[in-house]
Order: C-alpha cells, then structure tokens, then sequence
C-alpha cells in the first residue's frame, strides 16, 4: 500500500514539482493539494492522508497555526514541515506544535524522499544543516545536570546524553558514531543504557520526554538539562 500525502504551499510551481517527485516513487502518492492553512484543514480531513508535507509561510492560517489544528482533526496524519528557514527555533517550535519532522526546500530529492518516508514509519525526522545547529556544545557539563533530580535527563551521563540526543534528532547510529568519534558498538551501549535509565522503549517516546525538558534547545538560549 502507497503512503498517501497532502501538498500544502503557496506555490503552485512548487507544487507541481513535489508532486512530480513523489508521484514518481512507487511507494508513495499524492492524494491533494492545498493553497493555504485553512484549506490544508479541509483537504486533511477529505483525504485523510497518511503525511502532510506543511510549508509555514502561507497565506491566512500559516504552518505553525494549522499544526495543532491538523493533530486534532487528523491525529492519524504525519506532519513534515517543509520551509526554507533554517533557525534552529523554527524546529523546536514545529516539534512542540506537534509536527513529526521537519526538511528545507533546498533539500536534495533523496533527502526529502528520506524524511517522508521517515516520519511515514512513526520516525522523527530533522534536515541535516538544521541536526548541525541543534547540535552544538551537544554535550553538557556534567556537574551542571547533577543537582536537579526531577528532570530525569539529569541522572544521564554526558554520554548517554548526547547518544540519546541525537537519537531523538533522528540520527542513525551509524551517524552518532561518526559525530561523537565512538564505535557504533559504543553507540548501541550507550544507547541501550540510557533508554534503561529513562524507562524507555521507542524513539517516539524519547522525542516527547526530549520536548518536554526542551533537549532540543540550544544551550546558550535554554541552558543545559
């Protein structure tokens, strides 16, 4: 069965191209188009569709206004924003909202194809350019997470928290080992000890407990967990 998705920018050229691309894909479809928020509303709820790939500029109700809407109407839906901004708070704010992932419109093909497909399985998905502002100083001070026993992320090591940050990022292991110079083996241990720590089973479950102690901030603007 074919991931079906919903079109919804402004630009119609735009538009004609994505659906071009997708359409050429044998596992995915595109089942609607929309101009604008509101009617990315309507044509959700029509076309109950598996994805929506949101612009947030748009006209009247724009992406981040119709985010919340959507998971309302349509909880079943997968909401990947696609924009061409790259402020690492324009993510943290479209995650909060709810959406599942988040690409530029500079994206390679593949890429964009790679996040659909992604966020289509149940995965949290972040452009590349944006994982790399996310990621800077990943790693916090260890006696600044030390005295704070209500905020589990603090009972972590400086390890494990980075590892599990970039899992929530939406990173491979094969990707963490890379950025964090550590052997995929590592990777996995760390991995597995710290989800033993937060009493967690699935990724879905590590993004929502990362939201909700704001893990994907930048350090200087949050401060480290």
């Amino acid at each position: 069965m074919k991931t079906r998705i919903l079109l919804a920018d402004d630009h119609a050229v735009l538009r004609s191209g994505l659906r071009l691309l997708i359409d050429n894909q044998p596992d995915l479809s595109v089942v609607g188009e929309a101009n604008d928020g509101a009617e990315t509303l309507v044509k959700a709820r029509e076309h109950r569709p598996d994805v929506i790939l949101l612009d947030l500029n748009m006209p009247g109700l724009d992406g981040l206004g119709a985010v919340p809407l959507l998971r309302k109407d349509v909880p079943e839906a997968r909401i990947l924003i696609l924009t061409m901004h790259d402020d690492a708070s324009y993510v943290q704010e479209a995650l909060r909202a709810g959406a599942s992932g988040y690409v530029l419109k500079k994206a390679v093909d593949s890429e964009l194809l790679m996040a659909i497909r992604a966020v289509a399985r149940g995965e949290t998905y972040v452009h590349s350019a944006i994982t790399s502002k996310l990621l800077q100083n990943i790693l916090p001070d260890a006696a600044d997470r030390s005295g704070d026993r209500g905020n589990p992320w603090k009972g972590l090591s400086e390890r494990e928290f980075g590892v599990l940050r970039l899992v929530a990022l939406g990173n491979t292991n094969a990707e963490i080992a890379e950025t964090l110079f550590i052997s995929v083996k590592t990777v996995e241990t760390y991995r597995a000890r710290g989800m033993e720590k937060l009493n967690l089973q699935t990724r879905a479950q590590l993004v929502k407990l990362a939201l909700k102690y704001h893990i994907f901030d930048e350090p200087s603007q949050s401060g480290n967990p």
